[in-house]
């Protein structure tokens, strides 16, 4: 009952966001924020983590969020590095919750337990995705199945939130049809599940060979046989990644910056975590005409994007008016983070 109760007040609230966002462009649907840059694991193709940085302040964090629920965020998500090496995550995810914005997590998997499942439905988290690279771990990633099928279990039984699990082809990944098992699994455990392409080193296209393209395809084709387009609309929303598996360039209007937000450990606003730098305006003075003005930027780096959350975010308003304005440039240039 407790889980039935937290799914439809979960289904109402991203409903409440959905409408608002169709409203009005002057806020952010989703933002991404780091509050640690230290990971737990060093996965070959990743750029996003180190091994030496320490969280970030919990005060000045919630100083992020708060301004983030100023600015008329719908859905805070935690990113790294390994969030969940974080000492205060879970009062974290209670202050968005509490500044009535949507929480979600995207994690390793590695620190997972039923305590820290227990404490994470306590603090109100809304969804948590894992994404799982391999079966077994290897030089390119860490991230298998055989090392986390034990914390997906526990998730499956104990976990109130939702669960994405997300498998991968391309980026060095030795054997693609791993992809297949880890979905197949996934679903099993009731979970929702998604299949990404991973990007090269500047967060771009890696075309796919022929042996990752069918079992690219044949996962696609398990996800509509499952009527996962129904159930998660947002990740649902793939034709980007049909056009990027056969090597063509997507024409979209990327909005990050404006609809979607990555803010580094730093507290800089940057269109994603492959474009750091771009604008780089602290969070803490970042406005409404910021944001309206990034709605209008275009991207260099939009048709051939793979950051699958910036394009599904992007499509609540490919309908509205083109892009052409030229980008800020900070008084004080920020180099991008690598």
């Amino acid at each position: 009952m407790p889980r039935f109760r937290h799914k439809i007040s979960r289904r109402a609230r991203s409903v409440r966001e959905f409408l608002r966002g169709l409203a009005r462009t002057d806020h952010p649907l989703l933002v991404h924020i780091v509050p640690i840059r230290r990971c737990n694991i060093d996965c070959g193709y990743c750029n996003e983590y180190d091994k030496v940085s320490h969280p970030v302040p919990t005060d000045e964090m919630l100083k992020r969020i708060d301004k983030l629920a100023d600015l008329g965020t719908s859905v805070v998500a935690f990113s790294g590095g390994e969030p969940m090496l974080h000492p205060d995550l879970d009062s974290l995810i209670a202050r968005i919750r509490g500044r009535g914005m949507i929480a979600g997590l995207i994690t390793n998997g590695y620190l997972i337990s039923p305590k820290r499942i227990d404490a994470l439905n306590t603090a109100g988290l809304d969804y948590l995705q894992i994404s799982i690279d391999n079966v077994e771990p290897d030089e390119v990633s860490k991230k298998s199945l055989r090392l986390l099928d034990k914390k997906l279990q526990w998730l499956a039984e104990y976990a109130y939130f939702d669960i994405n699990i997300n498998s991968v082809v391309g980026g060095g990944i030795k054997n693609p049809d791993d992809a297949r098992t880890i979905n197949q699994r996934a679903a099993e455990l009731g979970f929702s599940t998604s299949i990404g392409i991973i990007h090269d080193g500047s967060g771009l296209l890696k075309p796919l060979g022929p042996a990752e393209r069918a079992v690219f395809d044949d996962v696609m084709q398990r996800i509509d046989a499952r009527r996962q387009v129904l159930k998660n609309l947002y990740s649902g929303i793939r034709q980007f990644q049909i056009n990027l598996a056969d090597g063509r360039p997507n024409e979209w209007q990327c909005r990050a910056g404006a609809r979607y937000l990555y803010v580094c450990e730093n507290g800089l606003v940057h269109w994603c975590s492959q474009q750091r730098g771009c604008p780089g305006v602290p969070l803490a003075t970042y406005t409404t005409e910021d944001i309206r003005r990034e709605f209008l930027v275009p991207k260099w780096c939009a048709p051939l994007c793979t950051i699958g959350c910036v394009h599904r975010v992007s499509t609540m308003d490919y309908w509205r008016q083109p892009q052409r304005q030229e980008p800020h440039i900070p008084q004080e240039s920020v180099s991008p983070i690598h």
